[in-house]
């Protein structure tokens, strides 16, 4: 396999170009944010990533590798005051422990930031952990991926209603409107908000449905600046 697969493999480049790339783009795009980025433990390498159908070998990233990767990128989001997209696929440790160390490290500038768990799939106990111990920590989800499992709902109903987004996960940009929509209602139904017919302009906020709702989330999702929560150590179940 491994002799199939090497034909295929790209040069590999330096980390250190990767990042020096990462810091001029987020120099010149002042409102851009990194990501997405994240820990995937399921993906495997393909022999060739452009071929259609794509064959998968049984190789994957090892999670320290991946974290070489990704946590230099972070440092520079936390530099340039970036909010962060991050996806976890079967690595619901790793990113509570990533998440733990992060906030260790950068202290009261790690608050300055927000992150996203994109389409997140994780167990609704790890997420009640993170959302304790994070205050800048959202969780946001997707019919075409979270929609595969009724593990979702679950989270939703979980979830704090300020801190939960929605999106497409969606790649033809004609359709993410619907399905960002689809997952509107879906959070609507769930926490037993009514979804907007009519657009009133100054509302009390408890008076507030589903979209002016979510949008309060993302204007504070991208504003940061969370208040300080001191990182105290919890006991953990390995996933």
């Amino acid at each position: 396999m491994f002799e199939r697969l090497l034909p295929h493999l790209p040069d590999p480049i330096l980390l250190a170009d990767v990042l020096a790339e990462l810091r001029r783009n987020l120099s010149s795009f002042p409102q851009a944010m990194l990501g997405e980025v994240g820990l995937d433990r399921a993906a495997r390498v393909p022999i060739d990533y452009a071929a259609t159908p794509r064959e998968l070998t049984h190789f994957i990233v090892p999670l320290e590798h991946q974290l070489a990767i990704l946590e230099p990128q972070i440092d520079l989001a936390v530099e340039f005051y970036r909010n962060i997209s991050i996806h976890s696929v079967k690595s619901q440790q790793a990113t509570m422990t990533l998440l733990d160390r992060m906030h260790q490290k950068h202290g009261s500038k790690w608050q300055r930031i927000s992150i996203d768990l994109h389409s997140c799939g994780l167990s609704v106990e790890t997420w009640k952990a993170i959302e304790k111990r994070h205050l800048n920590v959202y969780m946001s989800l997707s019919t075409v991926i979270n929609g595969r499992s009724p593990n979702h709902r679950t989270l939703i109903e979980a979830c704090s209603p300020s801190r939960i987004l929605v999106e497409s996960d969606y790649h033809p940009v004609e359709r993410c409107t619907e399905r960002t929509w689809e997952m509107v209602l879906t959070v609507a139904e769930i926490k037993g908000w009514a979804v907007e017919t009519t657009w009133t302009e100054d509302l009390r906020a408890e008076d507030w449905d589903a979209v002016r709702r979510l949008e309060r989330n993302w204007q504070e999702f991208r504003k940061g600046n969370h208040e300080a929560n001191p990182l105290r150590p919890v006991a953990r179940k390995t996933p």
